[in-house]
């Protein structure tokens, strides 16, 4: 996405919350519809620098036309802040992303299914245990196995958490690698895979069309409502 696509986005978003059913839309009263002011040419340099990595395009001119995060999808964009001279992403989650590894290319594939099918077989059952303790024993221990393979910090090096959708639900944008640009759903804690985030023709999906399809969809929702 062009940085002249991106024109008139910031403006569409503020115009969304001054319209009375603006809170209709998901995640409307987290982010409140406050957009973080864009950050300039001098501060997106720095934070490349201390990353490491050149960002995403369509993310870059984000940063630069629209805003530093805030409102956006579910409970809106995290926002990029420098904070005593780094800088950092912050939201519920932003610290499961390892900022010192962006240049390292986001994995290609994830553990071998056979390993998760077998790890789920061996999940603990309650009514096998005569003693709850004996069952909050076992199952933490299980956790622990289950969580050091879908948790493992290799698994998202290269990617940021950009977005939370409530429940320990998440979104990342690929920062570099072959996926680099595309957002990636996260419901590990639902015990769901990582997996690409996708169109309805089966296309990986970027950050600009994450985020103007929101939107669009929050337009007919407030708008078509007000």
């Amino acid at each position: 996405m062009t940085d002249q696509q991106w024109a008139g986005v910031r403006e569409r978003v503020e115009a969304l919350g001054m319209s009375p059913a603006s809170n209709e839309v998901f995640g409307a009263l987290g982010h409140k519809w406050v957009l973080e002011q864009p950050l300039n040419h001098a501060e997106l340099a720095e934070l490349e620098a201390q990353m490491g990595v050149r960002l995403p395009e369509d993310f870059r001119t984000f940063l630069l036309r629209v805003g530093a995060g805030g409102a956006g999808p579910a409970y809106g964009v995290f926002p990029v802040r420098r904070v005593q001279g780094r800088w950092r992403w912050e939201g519920d989650g932003a610290e499961l992303a390892d900022l010192s590894r962006l240049a390292e290319s986001f994995p290609e594939q994830g553990p071998d299914p056979k390993l998760l099918e077998e790890l789920a077989a061996r999940c603990p059952e309650e009514e096998d245990f005569d003693e709850v303790e004996e069952f909050d024993d076992a199952i933490e221990a299980w956790d622990e196995r289950w969580n050091a393979v879908m948790f493992n910090p290799d698994r998202t090096v290269g990617a940021i958490v950009i977005s939370h959708r409530g429940c320990a639900l998440r979104d990342w944008l690929v920062i570099s690698g072959a996926h680099q640009g595309t957002m990636w759903t996260d419901d590990r804690a639902d015990e769901v895979d990582l997996a690409p985030l996708r169109n309805d023709g089966g296309a990986p999906v970027t950050f600009a069309r994450w985020y103007t399809d929101w939107l669009c969809h929050a337009e007919r929702t407030a708008l078509g409502s007000a």
